[in-house]
């Protein structure tokens, strides 16, 4: 991973994997060559989980916003059935 790699990931990777790609970049080239494989899955792993938990949050977010209107829906369907109850109620005791 070159220095560049570094500098676009810092946004999108936690502070802590840019050090490691950092100190990584700065070993020689036998040890770097090495490691660097291993690092890119760790850090494809990171961006991975990241995503996940992105797409995850905004699932819930919709689910929360879902469950917003099917209980206002509910509601509006109780009070429907209710006032229509009592409809029917008052035409029997006439």
């Amino acid at each position: 991973m070159t220095h560049e790699d570094t500098q676009t990931q810092s946004d999108r990777l936690p502070q802590e994997m840019v050090d490691l790609i950092a100190a990584i970049a700065e070993l020689p080239v036998a040890q770097r060559t090495r490691i660097e494989p291993i690092l890119k899955k760790v850090v494809d792993g990171t961006r991975r989980r990241k995503r996940i938990l992105s797409l995850v949050q905004e699932a819930l977010s919709q689910l929360r916003l879902d469950m917003k209107y099917l209980m206002f829906d509910l509601e509006a369907t109780r009070r429907e059935r209710d006032s229509l109850q009592r409809q029917l109620e008052e035409g029997r005791d006439s």
